[in-house]
């Protein structure tokens, strides 16, 4: 059945007895693109993606992969990796991958070199996988999920022990694979690295999605009509600068993940200006910065606006 859409989610509830994990989660992810799946430990990811791969079952809901809704038959074609990869450790990583293999349909063998080839660990391929690092055994994971050359890969923090380099060579992988038209699903609490190579995104807090679509559009959004910008302020005296920030007219504070400095929301005065306002009131600065939208940002403030409620 052709469809636009590699995975469409409408209604997907799931329940841990008294505790609703995943509440009429709606999701839609446009096929041949990179969809980042966000929201916060505990906000029920792994629980609907699991759901969506027939690993648990809904309470509601329905789920189709490329228009096919039926539970088994619409995992055709699907390559996962779900947490922590497991693998047989007093084997090579070619042969936990031989053994994977031998549960696809013929026509899909074969293809074991060039997954191993693509990851970075075509080296390492006859070493036994006790003697890989995590980032090594996260690698194995992907390459596993490649097997049959899927039309859909899920990955579940795939950056996952990995040194920054690796983290480089799984983000050019992603971005190779949705230039070759599969669609990439990829749930990660690494906003940075979402924002590098996903087209679109979805943010659930508490089971609930927040957020979804172009990651472009959402941040053109989050900065408003106005031409808002997001202004990282430094100082001896980051409460002084709270204080202030707050008296000014079309100047708001934005939670901040460093400590060590003030991000603040403009809408119309530009950073000079504000750098002006905030001297003229005795407030010493001794940084004050520009940054462009950010996914980081958006999450954030969506964040401390669910907790408010």
């Amino acid at each position: 059945m052709a469809t636009d859409l590699a995975i469409s989610v409408t209604g997907l509830t799931r329940r841990f007895g008294a505790r609703v994990a995943v509440q009429s989660l709606d999701l839609s992810v446009p096929a041949g693109t990179v969809y980042g799946f966000l929201g916060p430990n505990g906000s029920g990811k792994t629980t609907a993606i699991r759901c969506m791969l027939g690993l648990l079952r809904a309470d509601a809901g329905k789920v189709s992969i490329f228009g096919e809704s039926d539970p088994v038959r619409r995992l055709d074609g699907v390559g996962a990796i779900i947490e922590t990869p497991r693998f047989y450790a007093w084997l090579s990583g070619r042969a936990n991958l031989e053994i994977c293999e031998a549960y696809l349909p013929e026509h899909r063998h074969g293809q074991i070199d060039e997954a191993l080839e693509r990851v970075g660990l075509a080296s390492r391929a006859h070493d036994k996988v006790s003697g890989y690092s995590l980032g090594m055994q996260q690698r194995l994971g992907i390459a596993r999920a490649l097997l049959g050359r899927p039309r859909l890969l899920v990955l579940d923090e795939p950056t996952n022990g990995l040194d920054p380099q690796g983290m480089r060579d799984v983000r050019e992988l992603i971005r190779r694979l949705a230039q070759e038209g599969m669609t990439v699903f990829i749930s990660s609490h690494l906003l940075s690295e979402i924002q590098a190579v996903a087209d679109t995104v979805g943010i659930v807090l508490k089971g609930r999605r927040v957020a979804e679509g172009r990651v472009s559009e959402l941040l053109r959004a989050s900065a408003g009509d106005s031409g808002a910008v997001e202004i990282e302020l430094g100082g001896p005296d980051l409460d002084a600068i709270r204080r202030e920030v707050a008296k000014l007219d079309g100047v708001s504070l934005l939670p901040e993940s460093d400590p060590s400095r003030v991000l603040v929301r403009s809408e119309r005065l530009p950073a000079s200006e504000l750098n002006r306002a905030l001297v003229s009131q005795g407030v010493a600065l001794d940084a004050l910065s520009v940054r462009a939208a950010s996914l980081e940002s958006l999450f954030l403030s969506l964040t401390e606006s669910e907790e408010v409620q």
